[in-house]
Order: C-alpha cells, then sequence, then structure tokens
C-alpha cells in the first residue's frame, strides 16, 4: 500500500502539467524516499513474520542500518528544503519563479542526499568496530543502533554518547530551519487582511506541516532522548509507526489536503474511465 501511494503520486505529478512545479518536484522526491526506506525494512520484517528463519548475516544488518539512516537522514535535511520552498512561495510570491529555478531545486535535493549519505558514517564506523558476544538476539525487527550496541561486549556508553549527540545535531537542526521557515511563513500569512486569502496561503503548506508534525514527533521521540527513557517494546511500537505506517500516511495527506492533486487524481481517473468505455464501445462494434 505505500509503494502503491506513493507511486501514484509520483505518475500524477509526472503526468499532469500543472504539477510541474518545484512543490511537487519535492513532493515526489520525497515520496521515492518514503518507497526506499520502506524498502529497506518492510521486506525483511514480512520474511520474518512468514518463516522461521528469522537469522540475519551481520554484514547485512550493517548494511540495512546503513540504508536506513541514510533514508532517514535524507527526508529530514528534503523536509528542511520542502520549508524553504514554502517559505519562498509566502513570503516572496513575486520572486518565487526566479529563487526557485530547476537548478536551485536540483542543489537543494542534491544537498539533502549527499547529507543522508555522508551523515551515518560515523555511527557505522563505530558499529563496524564493535565486537558482538554473547546472545546474538535482536530485540528489534529491523537493526538498529541502540539494540545492536546492547549486543556489544565493550563498554559504549562513549559511542551511545557520541551517537545520540550527533543524531540530535542532525533532527534538531533540520526541525531548527523548518520552524523559522514557517515562523515566517506565519507572520506573513497573520499580515494578509482577507481571510480568504490567509486560508488560500495555509492551504499551500498545510500538507507539509502535517508530514513534519508525524515525521518529527516519532523521530524525535526514538532518538532524541536517552536510551534508558523507556523499555525496547515502546520503542518497537514507535518503530513501525516510523517506518510502516507513516510512509503510507504521508501520501494520503498529500492527496486528501492537496486541492490540486485531487483534482489531477480526477483527471487521471477520467482519463481511464473514458478510455475503457472506448475499448468497450469498440469490442463491441466488432463482435456486432
Amino acid at each position: 500500500m505505500s509503494i502503491v501511494c506513493n507511486l501514484l503520486i509520483i505518475g500524477v505529478a509526472y503526468w499532469d502539467q500543472k504539477l510541474h512545479g518545484p512543490m511537487y518536484f519535492f513532493i515526489c522526491i520525497f515520496s521515492f524516499l518514503e518507497i526506499c526506506y520502506t524498502s529497506v525494512t518492510m521486506p525483511r520484517l514480512l520474511i520474518d513474520l512468514l518463516s522461521n528463519d528469522k537469522i540475519i548475516p551481520i554484514q547485512f544488518c550493517v548494511v540495512q542500518f546503513y540504508f536506513l539512516f541514510v533514508f532517514g537522514s535524507t527526508e529530514n535535511f528534503l523536509l528542511s528544503s520542502m520549508a524553504y520552498d514554502r517559505y519562498v512561495a509566502i513570503c516572496n510570491p513575486l520572486r518565487y519563479n526566479s529563487i526557485m529555478t530547476h537548478r536551485a531545486c536540483v542543489f537543494l535535493v542534491l544537498g539533502s542526499w549527499t547529507g543522508g549519505f555522508l551523515a551515518p558514517l560515523m555511527p557505522l564506523i563505530f558499529l563496524s568496530m564493535s565486537f558482538f558476544c554473547g546472545s546474538s538476539i535482536i530485540d528489534h525487527f529491523y537493526c538498529d543502533l541502540p539494540p545492536l550496541l546492547k549486543l556489544s561486549c565493550e563498554d559504549t556508553f562513549l559511542e551511545e554518547i557520541i551517537v545520540f549527540l550527533f543524531a540530535c545535531s542532525i533532527i534538531l537542526t533540520s526541525l531548527l530551519l523548518t520552524i523559522v521557515s514557517y515562523v515566517f511563513i506565519l507572520s506573513t500569512i497573520l499580515k494578509i487582511p482577507s481571510t480568504k486569502g490567509r486560508k488560500k496561503a495555509f492551504s499551500t503548506c498545510a500538507s507539509h506541516f502535517s508530514v513534519v508534525t508525524i515525521l518529527y514527533g516519532t523521530v524525535i521521540f526514538i532518538y532524541v532522548r536517552p536510551s534508558v527513557s523507556y523499555p525496547m517494546n515502546v520503542n518497537k511500537v514507535m518503530a513501525v509507526f516510523n517506518t510502516v505506517v507513516t510512509p503510507l500516511l504521508n501520501p494520503l495527506i498529500y492527496c486528501l489536503r492537496n486541492k490540486e492533486v485531487k483534482e489531477a487524481l480526477r483527471k487521471v481517473m477520467n482519463t481511464r474511465r473514458s478510455r475503457i468505455d472506448g475499448i468497450a464501445y469498440y469490442s463491441k462494434s466488432i463482435r456486432l
């Protein structure tokens, strides 16, 4: 369902010429990221649920950990870029096309991907240098860093502190940039004299704001707090919400809260229905 919904967003944005602006370019990249993020954990989880073979090689575990954090970090950076796009659209509408050029959008996306691939390198080095002994059972449904460090034979207190500060710097910096953008957006919206104008301006960033709230709410709960605050079972519940529910909710939010996307979906459905009716009529004529 997650893959289908995100592919639907990408397909509709590609099909409708009206959705070829910077905002929908970012939404398509974000939907592609959600597909990648889900594909890192879900296939292995489904295998574990449907079979008795729950053994995962350490090499595959490290690779899963790395790409999970690559796509997660890239999403954080991309959401900040999308917030900047909304800031320019609301606060500088007359200069929007000259600022948010295709080159600028590509630069922001490439910067997000580059930061995403570089961000997990330090935790990856710590994990690769760890020596595991004793119990080989990971108390999680994917290879996350906290349950893996608990299996290490060495004292990992310093590594946990460094990784915690590193995660805080990535998540909170991206969140801070997003908050700053929305502070300027809200101050500009409140200055609009008409109620209709304020409603229209806020509707252009309502979907992004909803996605930011859901994603950062779960990520901060999992990573931006001491590891002893909650038991691992609570972490696993929030991880299910973060890796399964959120990637499915995000495309639904963009569909249900975005008028242009809903209109594009209606056009796609009407076109498909017309083609099916035409094929049926042609087949009926051939039979007659």
